[in-house]
């Protein structure tokens, strides 16, 4: 069997190949970075035309928390605004329920509050809406089921609320949707676009390490003792010859 031989050669191949790889990887993050830095920064944080989405709740009386349903085996019981109307949220073992704080009606976050809820924070007209069994990428900080509230405006803008507490989620765009993109070439996450420490990155950084190291081999290789040739002709001390009388 033929031993592989660790020489210069060798290792100026192996360069030179995974340097081709590592190299398109470098011009995605040259790009992706680039693309990211350009794009506004408002409408990739998030868009609604400054709308805000809490109100004070409203003075007076408000339906007994201990007479609501289940209330007995509740681990938390929390009097907040859904929109501009005040409502206990209450969660049990088994999941929130949402009941109207002046007369104890139960609620449910359907179609038509989500999008009362949704435009609150965005006063384009609402073009499509759909509820969501679980999140998508554009609202995958968020867990359960959801209501995408879909606007006609210039940004395309969703917004996404929750289905169990109606609460507002966040606003997607296409600015934001762009950002994504180039986000999951730069982070090379293709799958949930948000870890920075997979595998395929490690094995890339740990990559370029190798490529650095191998360069600086490769480079010292690279000369020899006649290239420096120059270098000692110049601090060799010039003689000088004296007559005799």
């Amino acid at each position: 069997m033929k031993k592989i031989r660790l020489s210069p050669l060798l290792f100026r191949r192996i360069h030179k190949w995974v340097g081709l790889v590592l190299g398109i990887q470098f011009l995605l993050w040259a790009l992706s970075g680039s693309v990211m830095a350009l794009l506004d920064k408002g409408k990739v944080g998030g868009h609604g035309g400054g709308m805000g989405h809490e109100h004070p709740l409203a003075e007076g009386e408000y339906f007994a928390p201990a007479a609501l349903p289940q209330a007995k085996g509740a681990t938390s019981i929390v009097l907040r605004d859904l929109g501009a109307r005040p409502v206990y949220e209450l969660r049990t073992a088994t999941g929130v329920r949402l009941f109207d704080a002046a007369d104890g009606s139960a609620i449910v976050v359907d179609a038509a509050l989500a999008e009362a809820i949704a435009a609150m924070m965005n006063e384009a007209p609402v073009r499509k809406t759909s509820r969501l069994d679980k999140a998508n990428l554009e609202a995958r900080d968020h867990n359960g089921a959801m209501w995408r509230v879909d606007f006609d405006d210039a940004e395309n803008s969703s917004a996404y609320v929750a289905a169990d507490t109606g609460r507002f989620l966040v606003m997607r765009g296409d600015t934001w949707r762009t950002w994504d993109f180039f986000w999951m070439l730069h982070n090379m996450d293709y799958v949930d676009r948000k870890s920075f420490n997979h595998p395929l990155i490690i094995f890339v950084a740990f990559g370029t390490l190798w490529m650095s190291g191998t360069g600086f081999y490769l480079l010292f290789k690279s000369f020899s003792r006649a290239d420096f040739r120059w270098l000692r002709r110049r601090r060799k001390p010039a003689v000088v010859r004296t007559g005799t009388a």
